[in-house]
């Protein structure tokens, strides 16, 4: 019996790394310069928005829900950072992955104040940013398209603004390097 939960538990292990090491090769092809996957999703406003439409931002695409406590953290973050960079060309994309649609997605951020674009995100949209296994998980995209980094869960605001002012500044680095 010892032996069988021993093995049983062995298995579970190893099926446990196969799965994160499958999620982090996904991810990582993705940073590193590749172009983010172009999507279009509707928003909060019933307007469709695609990646595409914001190329020449830096562009911060952030997954997450309303049912998710470090989610609800980083809101209050974000809603400043966009106040702040947002004249310096930043745009941040809230892409809620909630179950309920529209109507649990609304209510809530306009009770919050968000002042971001809000879209309402699908399966698809997760397997082209290699599967969403967590929330939150956020993508820091240059104005050229390209995925810059690649943040599963809950970081600091400190964090969050310093990959959002390397986004900002590598585009800066490389305009003032083509003059």
């Amino acid at each position: 019996m010892k032996r069988n939960l021993i093995i049983a538990a062995f298995l579970v292990l190893i099926v446990a790394i196969l799965l994160y090491a499958s999620s982090k090769a996904s991810h990582s092809r993705m940073a590193g310069g590749q172009t983010a996957p172009d999507f279009a999703l509707q928003d909060i406003d019933g307007h469709t928005v695609r990646l595409s439409d914001l190329r020449g931002k830096a562009v911060v695409l952030n997954f997450w829900a309303t049912w998710c406590p470090p989610c609800k953290a980083e809101i209050p973050w974000f809603i400043d950072l966009q106040n702040k960079y947002g004249p310096q060309g930043l745009q941040i994309v809230g892409v809620s992955m909630d179950d309920g649609g529209m109507a649990a997605v609304v209510p809530f951020a306009r009770k919050i104040g968000i002042n971001y674009k809000v879209l309402l995100g699908n399966s698809d949209v997760s397997d082209m940013y290699g599967g969403i296994y967590s929330l939150p998980t956020t993508f820091y995209i240059g104005r050229d398209g390209r995925v810059l980094e690649y943040v599963p869960g809950l970081i600091t605001h400190y964090e969050i603004e310093r990959n959002i002012k390397a986004a900002l500044a590598s585009e800066a680095l490389k305009q003032s390097a083509s003059n």
